[in-house]
């Protein structure tokens, strides 16, 4: 299995009109700059139906599935916003979406995946323990998984957004993208690379989760013994090998940041520009005001802002 620009391509013909073209939006004025001989656009996905760009890869993987695999119902496994792009998606086709949370999920986010109309389940302390029990319900009940990154059908759904921001920016020299699974970057490194291939992809993951930062480092993939992030969304202990084969080839390097850096950038975001961003939202803002990434001199910057909310307002 394997992902490449055509998959993207066809992946974006599908879901036009079903999800958000997200404005990309110049950091600039603000009172506290975070980047001093670089410019800073930021890829609003926290605007995208549902908050996030989840919805891209979930509305993907629907316009994928046949008649039978709709009616049978839909199943996942979620820190909150895959799931919450799986309900939508099986609120738009009529069919039933069951999503199971991890404990560490947000209530509120359970209270909007019942919103559109999802069946929620509980189930274990991380997303991996979620996971497993989603699988074994899937093939007990028959019905239709939706893996949140593994699937080459979602990677194509999120590296649609590459599209949209090499098309509004193609003078971007840097994209900054948070990974949890690794769904999103896997997608959008792939589209990048393949329309501009001098251009740099640098992941970010948190301290507390960095599964594919290890991963990277012992070249295979690492499953983590525990997670210690607040971060539920850049959680899972471990990836899986499409995602660790896309990112290995087009990403140019993963760094990490901690719980306190993505709040701090979850305040900048909110108080300089008025953006609510969860903490794996701003996890690319954390990256260049912690230092852990530095753009080159007069480099032109995307950060993807993945995903709203205000746990990141929070003092921790």
């Amino acid at each position: 299995m394997s992902v490449g620009l055509d998959d993207i391509k066809a992946a974006a013909a599908r879901i036009e009109g079903r999800v958000r073209r997200t404005p990309l939006l110049p950091a600039a004025p603000v009172h506290t700059p975070i980047v001093s001989d670089a410019s800073l656009d930021l890829k609003l996905e926290n605007l995208q139906v549902t908050g996030s760009f989840k919805a891209r890869g979930a509305m993907s993987k629907l316009t994928s599935l046949s008649p039978d695999e709709l009616r049978r119902g839909l199943i996942t496994a979620s820190g909150g916003n895959h799931g919450l792009g799986v309900a939508y998606a099986g609120w738009a086709a009529q069919a039933p979406a069951t999503i199971y949370l991890p404990h560490s999920t947000p209530p509120a986010k359970a209270d909007k995946l019942r919103a559109w109309g999802a069946r929620v389940e509980v189930h274990g302390e991380v997303w991996d323990d979620a996971n497993a029990e989603a699988l074994r319900q899937a093939q007990a009940a028959g019905l239709t998984y939706v893996h949140p990154f593994a699937d080459p059908v979602i990677i194509a759904g999120q590296g649609t957004m590459a599209l949209e921001i090499l098309a509004d920016a193609p003078e971007t020299d840097v994209l900054l993208v948070a990974i949890g699974g690794g769904g999103l970057i896997a997608g959008v490194a792939t589209a990048a690379k393949a329309l501009k291939p001098g251009i740099t992809v640098i992941g970010i993951e948190p301290h507390g989760a960095p599964t594919h930062y290890e991963s990277r480092k012992a070249g295979r993939l690492v499953e983590l013994a525990a997670i210690q992030t607040e971060a539920g969304t850049l959680a899972p202990r471990r990836s899986e090998e499409i995602n660790l084969e896309l990112i290995t080839r087009h990403v140019d390097d993963i760094v990490l940041v901690s719980d306190d850096d993505m709040r701090a950038a979850a305040r900048w975001l909110w108080f300089e520009l008025g953006i609510g961003a969860e903490m794996s939202g701003a996890a690319a803002i954390a990256a260049l005001q912690a230092g852990a990434y530095r753009p080159p001199p007069g480099a032109r910057v995307c950060a993807i802002v993945c995903g709203a909310g205000t746990d990141g307002l929070s003092p921790g």
